[in-house]
Protein backbone atom coordinates (compact mmCIF):
# COMPACT_ATOMS: atom_id res chain seq x y z
CA UNK A 1 0.00 0.00 0.00
CA UNK A 2 1.48 3.25 -0.83
CA UNK A 3 2.58 5.41 2.21
CA UNK A 4 1.35 9.16 2.59
CA UNK A 5 3.31 12.42 2.24
CA UNK A 6 3.59 12.40 6.21
CA UNK A 7 4.51 8.98 6.26
CA UNK A 8 7.38 10.23 4.20
CA UNK A 9 8.96 13.31 6.25
CA UNK A 10 9.15 11.31 9.87
CA UNK A 11 12.31 10.10 8.80
CA UNK A 12 13.23 13.30 7.59
CA UNK A 13 12.24 15.54 10.09
CA UNK A 14 14.16 13.07 13.08
CA UNK A 15 16.92 13.82 10.94
CA UNK A 16 16.95 17.14 11.01
CA UNK A 17 16.28 17.19 14.82
CA UNK A 18 19.56 15.47 15.58
CA UNK A 19 21.77 17.97 13.46
CA UNK A 20 20.07 21.07 15.07
CA UNK A 21 23.27 20.97 17.39
CA UNK A 22 25.53 20.95 15.30
CA UNK A 23 25.64 25.20 15.86
CA UNK A 24 25.20 27.48 12.85
CA UNK A 25 26.65 25.64 10.33
CA UNK A 26 24.38 22.86 10.36
CA UNK A 27 21.38 22.29 8.23
CA UNK A 28 18.01 24.51 9.51
CA UNK A 29 15.27 22.87 11.37
CA UNK A 30 11.96 23.88 10.34
CA UNK A 31 11.18 25.72 13.63
CA UNK A 32 14.49 27.46 12.94
CA UNK A 33 12.63 29.77 10.25
CA UNK A 34 14.03 27.61 6.92
CA UNK A 35 11.91 26.02 4.67
CA UNK A 36 11.65 22.15 3.14
CA UNK A 37 10.29 22.04 -0.42
CA UNK A 38 9.51 18.19 -1.06
CA UNK A 39 8.72 17.66 -5.00
CA UNK A 40 6.63 14.83 -5.51
CA UNK A 41 6.71 13.35 -9.56
CA UNK A 42 4.30 15.02 -11.67
CA UNK A 43 1.50 12.46 -12.36
CA UNK A 44 1.12 10.87 -15.39
CA UNK A 45 -1.44 11.57 -18.00
CA UNK A 46 -3.87 8.54 -18.46
CA UNK A 47 -3.57 6.42 -21.76
CA UNK A 48 -5.89 7.44 -24.06
CA UNK A 49 -8.31 4.39 -25.05
CA UNK A 50 -7.47 2.92 -28.61
CA UNK A 51 -10.08 4.29 -31.15
CA UNK A 52 -12.56 1.88 -31.79
CA UNK A 53 -11.63 0.51 -35.65
CA UNK A 54 -15.01 1.18 -37.92
CA UNK A 55 -16.74 -1.86 -38.83
CA UNK A 56 -17.70 -1.53 -42.57
CA UNK A 57 -21.38 -1.98 -43.81
CA UNK A 58 -21.18 -5.19 -44.77
CA UNK A 59 -24.01 -6.44 -46.91
CA UNK A 60 -26.14 -8.77 -45.20
CA UNK A 61 -28.29 -11.60 -47.26
CA UNK A 62 -31.98 -10.99 -48.08
CA UNK A 63 -34.40 -13.78 -46.48
CA UNK A 64 -35.47 -15.17 -49.66
CA UNK A 65 -36.06 -15.25 -53.83
CA UNK A 66 -38.33 -12.38 -55.07
CA UNK A 67 -41.49 -14.16 -57.50
CA UNK A 68 -41.28 -13.25 -60.81
CA UNK A 69 -44.22 -13.56 -63.62
CA UNK A 70 -42.04 -16.14 -65.28
CA UNK A 71 -43.86 -19.71 -64.49
CA UNK A 72 -40.26 -21.53 -63.86
CA UNK A 73 -39.66 -18.75 -60.99
CA UNK A 74 -35.86 -18.37 -59.69
CA UNK A 75 -34.70 -20.39 -57.55
CA UNK A 76 -32.84 -20.36 -54.61
CA UNK A 77 -28.68 -20.67 -54.50
CA UNK A 78 -28.12 -20.30 -50.87
CA UNK A 79 -25.38 -16.91 -50.28
CA UNK A 80 -22.28 -15.98 -51.73
CA UNK A 81 -19.88 -14.60 -49.18
CA UNK A 82 -17.43 -11.92 -50.76
CA UNK A 83 -15.52 -8.69 -49.35
CA UNK A 84 -18.72 -6.56 -49.48
CA UNK A 85 -20.22 -8.55 -47.66
CA UNK A 86 -22.92 -11.81 -48.16
CA UNK A 87 -25.42 -12.00 -50.80
CA UNK A 88 -28.47 -14.12 -51.22
CA UNK A 89 -28.51 -15.66 -55.19
CA UNK A 90 -31.15 -15.81 -56.94
CA UNK A 91 -30.55 -18.00 -60.16
CA UNK A 92 -32.58 -17.48 -63.06
CA UNK A 93 -34.18 -19.98 -65.71
CA UNK A 94 -32.51 -21.14 -68.63
CA UNK A 95 -35.54 -19.16 -70.48
CA UNK A 96 -37.89 -16.83 -69.65
CA UNK A 97 -41.07 -17.49 -71.19
CA UNK A 98 -43.31 -14.66 -69.84
CA UNK A 99 -41.94 -11.04 -69.70
CA UNK A 100 -40.59 -10.67 -66.34
CA UNK A 101 -38.96 -8.23 -64.06
CA UNK A 102 -35.71 -7.97 -61.96
CA UNK A 103 -36.60 -6.18 -58.73
CA UNK A 104 -33.43 -4.76 -56.90
CA UNK A 105 -33.90 -6.12 -54.03
CA UNK A 106 -30.86 -5.69 -50.64
CA UNK A 107 -28.44 -8.23 -49.98
CA UNK A 108 -29.46 -9.64 -53.50
CA UNK A 109 -27.82 -10.85 -56.95
CA UNK A 110 -29.38 -12.53 -59.45
CA UNK A 111 -27.10 -15.32 -61.00
CA UNK A 112 -26.68 -16.88 -64.22
CA UNK A 113 -26.15 -20.66 -64.82
CA UNK A 114 -25.61 -21.23 -67.81
CA UNK A 115 -27.40 -19.69 -71.17
CA UNK A 116 -30.59 -17.80 -70.64
CA UNK A 117 -32.94 -16.82 -73.07
CA UNK A 118 -35.46 -14.28 -73.24
CA UNK A 119 -38.26 -16.05 -74.97
CA UNK A 120 -38.16 -18.43 -78.13
CA UNK A 121 -35.96 -17.59 -81.68
CA UNK A 122 -39.18 -16.39 -83.63
CA UNK A 123 -37.42 -16.16 -86.59
CA UNK A 124 -36.54 -13.43 -89.34
CA UNK A 125 -39.60 -12.50 -90.29
CA UNK A 126 -41.79 -10.06 -87.93
CA UNK A 127 -44.82 -11.65 -86.19
CA UNK A 128 -47.92 -10.63 -83.80
CA UNK A 129 -46.67 -12.46 -80.92
CA UNK A 130 -46.40 -10.19 -78.10
CA UNK A 131 -42.68 -10.25 -77.18
CA UNK A 132 -41.33 -11.57 -74.00
CA UNK A 133 -39.26 -8.82 -71.91
CA UNK A 134 -37.35 -8.91 -69.60
CA UNK A 135 -36.95 -5.43 -67.46
CA UNK A 136 -34.46 -5.33 -64.98
CA UNK A 137 -34.51 -2.22 -62.99
CA UNK A 138 -31.91 0.18 -61.64
CA UNK A 139 -29.31 -0.90 -58.93
CA UNK A 140 -29.64 -4.99 -59.76
CA UNK A 141 -26.63 -6.86 -60.17
CA UNK A 142 -26.77 -9.85 -62.52
CA UNK A 143 -23.62 -12.60 -62.71
CA UNK A 144 -22.35 -15.47 -64.42
CA UNK A 145 -22.31 -18.49 -62.11
CA UNK A 146 -20.42 -20.42 -64.21
CA UNK A 147 -17.84 -19.20 -67.37
CA UNK A 148 -19.72 -20.73 -70.18
CA UNK A 149 -23.03 -18.57 -69.06
CA UNK A 150 -24.43 -15.96 -71.54
CA UNK A 151 -27.47 -13.40 -71.68
CA UNK A 152 -29.30 -14.10 -75.43
CA UNK A 153 -32.24 -12.08 -76.05
CA UNK A 154 -33.87 -14.12 -79.15
CA UNK A 155 -35.52 -12.56 -82.19
CA UNK A 156 -38.91 -11.46 -81.61
CA UNK A 157 -37.84 -9.82 -77.92
CA UNK A 158 -36.69 -7.63 -75.76
CA UNK A 159 -34.56 -6.72 -72.85
CA UNK A 160 -35.18 -3.55 -71.08
CA UNK A 161 -32.55 -2.97 -68.49
CA UNK A 162 -32.67 0.99 -67.40
CA UNK A 163 -30.03 1.83 -65.01
CA UNK A 164 -29.33 5.67 -63.70
CA UNK A 165 -26.63 7.75 -63.31
CA UNK A 166 -26.32 6.42 -59.99
CA UNK A 167 -27.54 3.33 -59.74
CA UNK A 168 -26.36 1.54 -62.90
CA UNK A 169 -27.13 -2.49 -63.64
CA UNK A 170 -24.10 -4.43 -63.64
CA UNK A 171 -23.28 -8.00 -65.12
CA UNK A 172 -20.20 -9.36 -64.22
CA UNK A 173 -18.80 -12.83 -62.94
CA UNK A 174 -18.58 -14.97 -59.63
CA UNK A 175 -14.81 -14.04 -59.54
CA UNK A 176 -16.23 -10.36 -58.78
CA UNK A 177 -18.83 -11.32 -56.69
CA UNK A 178 -16.37 -13.27 -54.42
CA UNK A 179 -12.98 -10.48 -54.10
CA UNK A 180 -11.29 -12.28 -57.14
CA UNK A 181 -11.32 -10.38 -59.94
CA UNK A 182 -8.22 -8.06 -60.04
CA UNK A 183 -7.30 -5.29 -62.87
CA UNK A 184 -6.12 -7.92 -65.85
CA UNK A 185 -8.86 -10.28 -64.97
CA UNK A 186 -11.17 -11.14 -68.16
CA UNK A 187 -12.52 -13.69 -69.86
CA UNK A 188 -14.79 -15.03 -66.96
CA UNK A 189 -18.44 -15.54 -68.90
CA UNK A 190 -20.12 -15.16 -71.89
CA UNK A 191 -21.44 -11.68 -72.01
CA UNK A 192 -24.64 -10.13 -73.69
CA UNK A 193 -26.52 -11.18 -77.22
CA UNK A 194 -28.83 -9.59 -78.81
CA UNK A 195 -30.01 -10.89 -81.87
CA UNK A 196 -32.56 -8.94 -84.07
CA UNK A 197 -34.09 -8.99 -87.64
CA UNK A 198 -32.25 -6.29 -89.49
CA UNK A 199 -30.60 -6.82 -92.32
CA UNK A 200 -27.25 -8.37 -92.48
CA UNK A 201 -24.43 -10.07 -94.94
CA UNK A 202 -22.45 -13.23 -95.22
CA UNK A 203 -25.42 -15.51 -94.48
CA UNK A 204 -24.25 -18.69 -93.48
CA UNK A 205 -27.71 -20.55 -91.90
CA UNK A 206 -28.54 -20.73 -95.87
CA UNK A 207 -25.51 -19.33 -98.14
CA UNK A 208 -27.38 -19.03 -100.71
CA UNK A 209 -29.84 -16.71 -99.76
CA UNK A 210 -29.63 -12.83 -100.65
CA UNK A 211 -27.81 -10.89 -98.63
CA UNK A 212 -30.16 -8.11 -96.65
CA UNK A 213 -33.07 -10.47 -97.29
CA UNK A 214 -35.58 -11.96 -94.74
CA UNK A 215 -33.49 -15.48 -96.05
CA UNK A 216 -30.20 -14.34 -94.96
CA UNK A 217 -29.16 -15.47 -91.53
CA UNK A 218 -26.13 -16.36 -89.38
CA UNK A 219 -25.07 -18.43 -86.73
CA UNK A 220 -23.85 -16.07 -83.44
CA UNK A 221 -20.77 -16.55 -83.00
CA UNK A 222 -19.16 -19.16 -80.48
CA UNK A 223 -22.58 -20.45 -79.51
CA UNK A 224 -22.87 -24.21 -79.80
CA UNK A 225 -26.74 -24.13 -80.02
CA UNK A 226 -28.69 -22.17 -82.41
CA UNK A 227 -28.45 -18.28 -82.12
CA UNK A 228 -29.79 -17.03 -85.29
CA UNK A 229 -29.97 -13.37 -86.36
CA UNK A 230 -30.97 -11.41 -89.02
CA UNK A 231 -34.11 -10.67 -91.29
CA UNK A 232 -35.27 -7.91 -93.60
CA UNK A 233 -36.61 -5.27 -90.92
CA UNK A 234 -34.21 -2.58 -90.35
CA UNK A 235 -36.16 -1.00 -87.53
CA UNK A 236 -36.37 -4.32 -85.46
CA UNK A 237 -36.78 -3.83 -82.12
CA UNK A 238 -34.72 -5.67 -79.00
CA UNK A 239 -35.16 -3.24 -75.94
CA UNK A 240 -33.38 -0.82 -74.06
CA UNK A 241 -29.44 -1.21 -72.20
CA UNK A 242 -29.01 1.96 -70.94
CA UNK A 243 -26.56 2.73 -67.60
CA UNK A 244 -25.12 -0.53 -67.28
CA UNK A 245 -21.66 -2.15 -66.86
CA UNK A 246 -20.58 -5.59 -68.42
CA UNK A 247 -17.54 -6.80 -66.60
CA UNK A 248 -14.77 -9.63 -66.86
CA UNK A 249 -16.65 -11.04 -70.29
CA UNK A 250 -15.52 -12.62 -73.57
CA UNK A 251 -15.28 -16.33 -72.70
CA UNK A 252 -14.50 -19.08 -75.52
CA UNK A 253 -17.84 -21.06 -75.59
CA UNK A 254 -16.54 -23.43 -78.80
CA UNK A 255 -13.52 -23.60 -80.89
CA UNK A 256 -11.35 -20.73 -80.84
CA UNK A 257 -14.47 -18.19 -80.74
CA UNK A 258 -15.61 -15.97 -77.86
CA UNK A 259 -18.07 -14.00 -77.27
CA UNK A 260 -17.50 -9.85 -76.79
CA UNK A 261 -19.03 -7.93 -73.61
CA UNK A 262 -21.88 -6.89 -75.91
CA UNK A 263 -22.65 -8.78 -79.49
CA UNK A 264 -25.49 -7.22 -81.81
CA UNK A 265 -26.74 -9.10 -84.20
CA UNK A 266 -29.00 -7.86 -86.95
CA UNK A 267 -30.17 -5.29 -84.45
CA UNK A 268 -32.50 -2.97 -85.44
CA UNK A 269 -32.76 0.71 -85.49
CA UNK A 270 -35.47 0.95 -82.70
CA UNK A 271 -33.09 -0.64 -80.42
CA UNK A 272 -31.95 1.80 -77.88
CA UNK A 273 -27.99 1.37 -76.69
CA UNK A 274 -26.29 4.37 -74.56
CA UNK A 275 -24.13 4.67 -71.38
CA UNK A 276 -22.92 1.22 -71.71
CA UNK A 277 -19.31 0.33 -69.93
CA UNK A 278 -17.47 -2.74 -71.34
CA UNK A 279 -14.38 -3.59 -69.26
CA UNK A 280 -12.15 -6.07 -69.56
CA UNK A 281 -13.30 -8.20 -72.20
CA UNK A 282 -11.15 -11.17 -73.16
CA UNK A 283 -12.13 -10.27 -77.11
CA UNK A 284 -13.68 -6.56 -78.85
CA UNK A 285 -15.50 -4.12 -76.45
CA UNK A 286 -18.67 -4.64 -78.90
CA UNK A 287 -19.11 -6.29 -82.13
CA UNK A 288 -21.60 -5.18 -84.86
CA UNK A 289 -22.57 -8.20 -86.87
CA UNK A 290 -24.80 -6.48 -89.62
CA UNK A 291 -28.11 -4.73 -88.23
CA UNK A 292 -29.07 -1.05 -88.16
CA UNK A 293 -28.53 0.10 -84.40
CA UNK A 294 -26.91 3.57 -83.20
CA UNK A 295 -24.74 3.82 -80.09
CA UNK A 296 -24.48 6.67 -77.36
CA UNK A 297 -22.19 7.33 -74.73
CA UNK A 298 -20.01 4.46 -74.90
CA UNK A 299 -17.16 3.40 -72.43
CA UNK A 300 -14.70 0.27 -73.36
CA UNK A 301 -11.86 -0.05 -70.79
CA UNK A 302 -9.09 -3.04 -71.16
CA UNK A 303 -10.73 -4.50 -73.89
CA UNK A 304 -7.89 -7.59 -74.89
CA UNK A 305 -8.74 -7.70 -79.14
CA UNK A 306 -10.82 -4.93 -80.73
CA UNK A 307 -12.78 -2.21 -78.64
CA UNK A 308 -15.15 -1.58 -81.39
CA UNK A 309 -15.79 -4.64 -84.44
CA UNK A 310 -18.13 -3.59 -87.11
CA UNK A 311 -18.90 -5.87 -90.15
CA UNK A 312 -21.76 -8.11 -91.95
CA UNK A 313 -23.66 -4.84 -92.92
CA UNK A 314 -23.70 -3.03 -90.56
CA UNK A 315 -25.37 0.49 -90.74
CA UNK A 316 -25.54 2.92 -88.13
CA UNK A 317 -24.13 5.71 -85.83
CA UNK A 318 -22.02 6.11 -82.89
CA UNK A 319 -21.08 9.27 -80.76
CA UNK A 320 -19.58 10.31 -77.66
CA UNK A 321 -16.96 6.96 -77.40
CA UNK A 322 -14.08 6.75 -74.67
CA UNK A 323 -12.39 3.86 -75.31
CA UNK A 324 -9.04 3.09 -73.27
CA UNK A 325 -6.77 0.06 -74.10
CA UNK A 326 -5.01 -1.36 -70.83
CA UNK A 327 -1.41 -1.54 -70.72
CA UNK A 328 -0.76 -5.39 -70.72
CA UNK A 329 -2.42 -8.70 -72.61
CA UNK A 330 -2.92 -8.10 -75.81
CA UNK A 331 -5.21 -5.36 -77.01
CA UNK A 332 -5.05 -5.14 -80.13
CA UNK A 333 -7.08 -2.06 -82.59
CA UNK A 334 -9.09 0.68 -81.28
CA UNK A 335 -11.49 -0.01 -84.21
CA UNK A 336 -11.17 -3.31 -86.52
CA UNK A 337 -13.69 -2.39 -89.86
CA UNK A 338 -15.11 -5.47 -91.70
CA UNK A 339 -13.43 -8.88 -92.98
CA UNK A 340 -11.67 -9.49 -95.84
CA UNK A 341 -13.12 -12.48 -97.39
CA UNK A 342 -14.65 -13.52 -100.93
CA UNK A 343 -17.80 -11.93 -99.82
CA UNK A 344 -17.15 -8.50 -99.62
CA UNK A 345 -18.83 -7.07 -102.55
CA UNK A 346 -22.00 -7.72 -101.13
CA UNK A 347 -25.14 -5.28 -99.53
CA UNK A 348 -25.76 -3.71 -97.52
CA UNK A 349 -22.11 -2.36 -97.10
CA UNK A 350 -20.89 -1.81 -93.75
CA UNK A 351 -20.07 1.66 -93.11
CA UNK A 352 -19.02 3.33 -89.86
CA UNK A 353 -20.03 6.67 -88.89
CA UNK A 354 -18.48 7.73 -85.64
CA UNK A 355 -18.24 11.35 -84.36
CA UNK A 356 -16.31 12.61 -80.85
CA UNK A 357 -14.41 9.76 -80.11
CA UNK A 358 -11.36 9.83 -77.81
CA UNK A 359 -9.20 6.94 -78.11
CA UNK A 360 -6.02 5.96 -76.14
CA UNK A 361 -4.02 3.22 -77.24
CA UNK A 362 -1.22 2.05 -74.62
CA UNK A 363 0.08 -1.24 -75.91
CA UNK A 364 1.22 -2.37 -79.52
CA UNK A 365 -1.11 -3.84 -81.80
CA UNK A 366 0.87 -6.92 -83.27
CA UNK A 367 -1.96 -8.73 -85.10
CA UNK A 368 -3.74 -5.46 -86.86
CA UNK A 369 -0.10 -3.34 -86.82
CA UNK A 370 -2.43 -0.15 -86.16
CA UNK A 371 -4.52 1.53 -84.04
CA UNK A 372 -7.18 1.49 -86.89
CA UNK A 373 -7.48 -1.31 -89.23
CA UNK A 374 -9.95 -0.66 -92.01
CA UNK A 375 -10.98 -3.41 -95.13
CA UNK A 376 -13.10 -5.09 -96.71
CA UNK A 377 -14.50 -2.76 -98.93
CA UNK A 378 -16.33 -1.39 -96.00
CA UNK A 379 -16.82 2.40 -95.71
CA UNK A 380 -16.00 4.26 -92.77
CA UNK A 381 -16.92 8.37 -92.03
CA UNK A 382 -15.05 9.97 -88.78
CA UNK A 383 -15.32 13.15 -87.21
CA UNK A 384 -14.35 14.94 -84.59
CA UNK A 385 -11.62 12.24 -83.06
CA UNK A 386 -8.66 11.99 -81.19
CA UNK A 387 -6.15 9.30 -81.52
CA UNK A 388 -3.61 8.62 -79.26
CA UNK A 389 -1.27 5.65 -80.31
CA UNK A 390 2.30 4.07 -79.49
CA UNK A 391 2.10 2.64 -82.66
CA UNK A 392 0.59 3.82 -86.67
CA UNK A 393 -2.81 5.15 -86.17
CA UNK A 394 -4.33 4.00 -89.59
CA UNK A 395 -3.74 1.08 -91.45
CA UNK A 396 -5.70 0.30 -95.01
CA UNK A 397 -5.95 -3.09 -95.95
CA UNK A 398 -6.97 -3.80 -100.32
CA UNK A 399 -7.68 -1.62 -102.97
CA UNK A 400 -11.29 -2.18 -102.62
CA UNK A 401 -11.09 -0.13 -99.44
CA UNK A 402 -10.35 3.15 -101.11
CA UNK A 403 -12.35 2.59 -105.17
CA UNK A 404 -15.57 4.04 -105.46
CA UNK A 405 -18.55 1.52 -106.80
CA UNK A 406 -21.59 2.36 -106.96
CA UNK A 407 -22.67 -1.27 -108.22
CA UNK A 408 -22.08 -2.29 -104.47
CA UNK A 409 -22.80 0.65 -102.98
CA UNK A 410 -19.29 1.75 -102.07
CA UNK A 411 -18.70 5.33 -101.50
CA UNK A 412 -15.02 5.30 -101.86
CA UNK A 413 -12.28 6.08 -99.08
CA UNK A 414 -12.61 6.48 -95.62
CA UNK A 415 -13.43 10.37 -94.90
CA UNK A 416 -12.17 11.65 -91.90
CA UNK A 417 -12.86 15.58 -90.72
CA UNK A 418 -11.36 16.88 -87.48
CA UNK A 419 -9.62 13.88 -86.38
CA UNK A 420 -6.42 14.69 -84.49
CA UNK A 421 -3.90 11.60 -83.91
CA UNK A 422 -0.51 11.74 -82.14
CA UNK A 423 0.96 8.10 -83.43
CA UNK A 424 4.21 6.43 -82.92
CA UNK A 425 6.06 5.00 -85.48
CA UNK A 426 5.13 5.23 -89.43
CA UNK A 427 1.64 6.97 -88.70
CA UNK A 428 0.18 5.09 -91.94
CA UNK A 429 0.37 1.58 -93.13
CA UNK A 430 -0.63 0.33 -96.13
CA UNK A 431 -1.43 -3.64 -96.99
CA UNK A 432 -3.09 -5.18 -99.66
CA UNK A 433 -1.91 -3.45 -102.65
CA UNK A 434 -2.30 -0.06 -100.78
CA UNK A 435 0.90 2.31 -100.09
CA UNK A 436 1.60 3.89 -96.89
CA UNK A 437 1.25 6.81 -99.36
CA UNK A 438 -2.47 5.79 -100.15
CA UNK A 439 -3.17 6.08 -96.74
CA UNK A 440 -1.77 9.50 -95.42
CA UNK A 441 -4.03 11.02 -98.88
CA UNK A 442 -7.30 9.36 -97.58
CA UNK A 443 -6.62 10.84 -94.33
CA UNK A 444 -5.10 14.07 -95.58
CA UNK A 445 -8.53 14.66 -97.80
CA UNK A 446 -10.54 15.72 -94.94
CA UNK A 447 -10.64 19.49 -93.28
CA UNK A 448 -9.21 19.93 -90.34
CA UNK A 449 -7.22 16.23 -90.15
CA UNK A 450 -3.86 16.40 -88.25
CA UNK A 451 -1.25 13.50 -87.99
CA UNK A 452 1.48 15.13 -85.85
CA UNK A 453 -0.82 16.34 -82.91
CA UNK A 454 0.11 16.73 -79.95
CA UNK A 455 -2.49 15.64 -76.99
CA UNK A 456 -2.86 17.38 -73.76
CA UNK A 457 -5.75 15.18 -72.17
CA UNK A 458 -6.70 15.18 -69.10
CA UNK A 459 -6.79 12.16 -66.56
CA UNK A 460 -6.60 10.09 -69.91
CA UNK A 461 -9.54 10.85 -72.05
CA UNK A 462 -10.94 14.85 -70.77
CA UNK A 463 -9.99 17.67 -73.21
CA UNK A 464 -7.38 19.64 -72.94
CA UNK A 465 -5.90 23.09 -74.12
CA UNK A 466 -4.81 21.57 -77.58
CA UNK A 467 -7.72 19.65 -78.32
CA UNK A 468 -10.16 22.38 -77.12
CA UNK A 469 -8.06 24.81 -79.77
CA UNK A 470 -8.59 22.24 -82.73
CA UNK A 471 -11.22 22.74 -85.24
CA UNK A 472 -14.33 20.81 -85.00
CA UNK A 473 -17.09 19.75 -88.02
CA UNK A 474 -21.15 19.44 -87.39
CA UNK A 475 -21.49 15.66 -87.11
CA UNK A 476 -24.74 16.25 -88.97
CA UNK A 477 -23.20 17.03 -91.63
CA UNK A 478 -22.14 12.97 -91.99
CA UNK A 479 -25.59 12.07 -90.81
CA UNK A 480 -28.72 13.59 -89.08
CA UNK A 481 -29.09 11.19 -86.34
CA UNK A 482 -25.65 12.89 -84.64
CA UNK A 483 -26.01 15.44 -82.28
CA UNK A 484 -24.28 19.02 -83.19
CA UNK A 485 -21.29 19.62 -81.45
CA UNK A 486 -18.79 22.05 -81.64
CA UNK A 487 -15.35 20.02 -80.38
CA UNK A 488 -13.43 17.26 -81.09
CA UNK A 489 -12.67 13.92 -78.71
CA UNK A 490 -15.50 12.67 -76.34
CA UNK A 491 -15.52 14.85 -73.68
CA UNK A 492 -15.54 18.35 -74.52
CA UNK A 493 -13.95 19.48 -71.12
CA UNK A 494 -14.03 19.22 -66.82
CA UNK A 495 -17.18 20.50 -66.72
CA UNK A 496 -18.47 17.71 -69.19
CA UNK A 497 -19.65 14.19 -66.68
CA UNK A 498 -21.46 12.18 -69.14
CA UNK A 499 -19.30 9.39 -68.34
CA UNK A 500 -19.34 10.01 -64.14
CA UNK A 501 -21.48 8.15 -61.62
CA UNK A 502 -22.14 5.15 -63.48
CA UNK A 503 -18.69 4.11 -64.70
CA UNK A 504 -16.33 1.90 -62.41
CA UNK A 505 -12.92 2.69 -62.06
CA UNK A 506 -9.37 0.85 -62.75
CA UNK A 507 -5.56 1.07 -63.33
CA UNK A 508 -6.87 1.18 -67.11
CA UNK A 509 -9.03 4.56 -66.08
CA UNK A 510 -10.62 6.68 -63.67
CA UNK A 511 -13.71 7.56 -64.02
CA UNK A 512 -14.11 10.14 -60.89
CA UNK A 513 -14.76 9.68 -57.38
CA UNK A 514 -18.56 9.06 -57.52
CA UNK A 515 -17.89 5.80 -59.50
CA UNK A 516 -17.06 2.34 -57.51
CA UNK A 517 -14.17 0.44 -58.48
CA UNK A 518 -14.45 -2.24 -61.24
CA UNK A 519 -13.16 -4.78 -58.64
CA UNK A 520 -15.42 -4.48 -56.25
CA UNK A 521 -19.14 -4.39 -56.02
CA UNK A 522 -21.80 -0.62 -55.79
CA UNK A 523 -23.75 -0.87 -52.87
CA UNK A 524 -26.90 -3.12 -52.75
Amino acid sequence: MARSNFERMIPLLGTCAVLAACGADSVESPGSGGNITINNPAPTAPTPPAPELETPNLVTPANGCPTIDEPAGLADRGTLTGPTGTYRICELPARFTRSSTLTRVPGLLYSLGGRVDIGLDRGAAPTADAPVVLTIQPGVVVFASTGASWLAVNRGNRINAVGSATQPIVFTSRDNVLGLATDDSQGQWGGIVLLGRAPITDCTVAPAATPGSVNCERQTEGAVDPAYFGGATPNDNSGTLRYVQIRYSGYVLSGDSELQSLTLGGVGSATTISHIQSHNSSDDGFENFGGRVSLRNFVITGADDDSIDVDTGWQGTIQYLIAVQKTSGNADSMIELDSANALESQTPRTHLKLANFTFVHRNTATGNQAAMLFRGAADASLVNGVVVSPMPCLRLNGTNILAANPAIEKLGPPAFGSVAMQCGGATFVGSGGVTAQQVADAFGAGAHNSATFTASLAGSFINGANETAHPAIDPKTIDPLFDTTDYIGAVKDANDTWYAGWTCNSVTASFGSSGTACTSLPAI
